[in-house]
């Protein structure tokens, strides 16, 4: 299907495209070589993001699961575990690199929504004994995906991290859509960061960026990660273009997630008037939109909608997620939903 034929595409966020001032922003960037330790406009983002989230230092890598693996790699020794949500998109979309890059035993949890707090932590951390791995880090995810883009209380962080400090755990948050979970929830970045040892965030989702993740965390730390992103092949030379789109994207795109999330409240509550879609609107925090056809399958649902230049994602069988984003209008929902109703005649 050729791109003038999408009417709107609602797979992902990751599907935002540049905006012209974007673009020229990175070509005007300044630049040198990243792996030499020389490209100012890398480093001007890695100092920004580490203020914002009020770290000491910043590592800017190409993907958000590289951060991750980093993250880990960097807290853990290989025979450790770690614990993270069942869901969690370091444990499903990351493609065993826990395993393979790390080393590292995953100890799976069931959440409410993804979310996971004490009451599930706690049973999972290992007693020291000779014969089980060591329980070094947990992993929390904000946005969590699965969970339906839910948001992490303060509060439940919080608690975690006073668990995690009587049990001499470190805290990743998978912050992917950080920034989302920012704009929703009214707090800064940084009131959600305080309470983990590293944080990665992402720059090519709802901000719209074309490529590039950060993972924060304490200066020790992050000279560790340094070292592994070149390891994991992560060293980029003149990557200040990439890093000048996520200058551009956090000074100019940031409080417009809130039009997202209204866009996504909007899709929400005209499915629930589809007789033939079930959805519980009130789940819907962010910019994820997650709903079930009653009388097609997922795949099916989701083929017919492409036919017609509607893209969305079939998760299973049942499940479909549609995703508001930098470059989807309400007008284009408006007419997706139309052709929503359609297929579904």
């Amino acid at each position: 299907m050729k791109d003038r034929e999408i009417i709107a595409d609602l797979r992902s966020d990751t599907i935002t495209h540049p905006t012209p001032a974007m673009k020229s922003a990175m070509f005007e960037a300044p630049l040198g070589d990243d792996v030499l330790g020389d490209e100012p406009t890398v480093i001007r983002l890695q100092e920004k993001v580490a203020a914002l989230l009020q770290k000491d230092a910043a590592l800017f890598v190409p993907s958000g699961t590289m951060a991750n693996q980093l993250a880990v790699r960097s807290q853990t020794e290989p025979g450790d575990e770690i614990i993270t949500e069942t869901g969690s998109h370091t444990f499903l979309y990351e493609t065993g690199a826990l395993a393979a890059l790390c080393g590292v035993q995953p100890h799976l949890i069931d959440g409410k929504r993804g979310l996971i707090g004490p009451e599930e932590i706690e049973p999972a951390i290992r007693e020291k004994n000779c014969h089980f791995p060591m329980s070094k880090l947990i992993i929390l995810e904000n946005t969590h995906n699965h969970g339906g883009g839910t948001v992490y209380p303060l509060p439940l962080l919080k608690e975690v991290k006073d668990l995690a400090i009587s049990r001499g755990l470190k805290i990743h948050m998978d912050g992917a859509r950080l920034w989302n979970a920012s704009v929703a929830s009214g707090h800064a970045p940084s009131e959600f960061s305080k309470y983990c040892d590293t944080v990665s965030v992402c720059l090519s989702k709802g901000l719209g960026a074309p490529v590039g993740s950060l993972l924060v965390g304490n200066r020790d730390t992050i000279q560790r990660a340094h070292r592994f992103r070149k390891m994991f092949g992560g060293g980029m030379r003149q990557s200040g273009l990439l890093a000048a789109a996520g200058i551009y994207a956090l000074d100019n795109h940031v409080e417009r997630l809130a039009q997202d999330h209204e866009n996504a409240k909007f899709l929400a509550k005209e499915l629930e008037r589809i007789p033939e879609i079930e959805i519980d609107v009130d789940q819907v925090e962010t910019n994820l939109v997650y709903f079930r056809c009653t009388s097609k399958t997922a795949p099916e649902f989701e083929h017919l909608l492409e036919s017609r230049g509607v893209r969305v994602l079939a998760e299973s069988k049942s499940l479909v997620r549609a995703v508001t984003h930098l470059d989807v209008t309400k007008h284009q929902i408006e007419q997706a939903l139309e052709i929503f109703q359609e297929v579904l005649k």
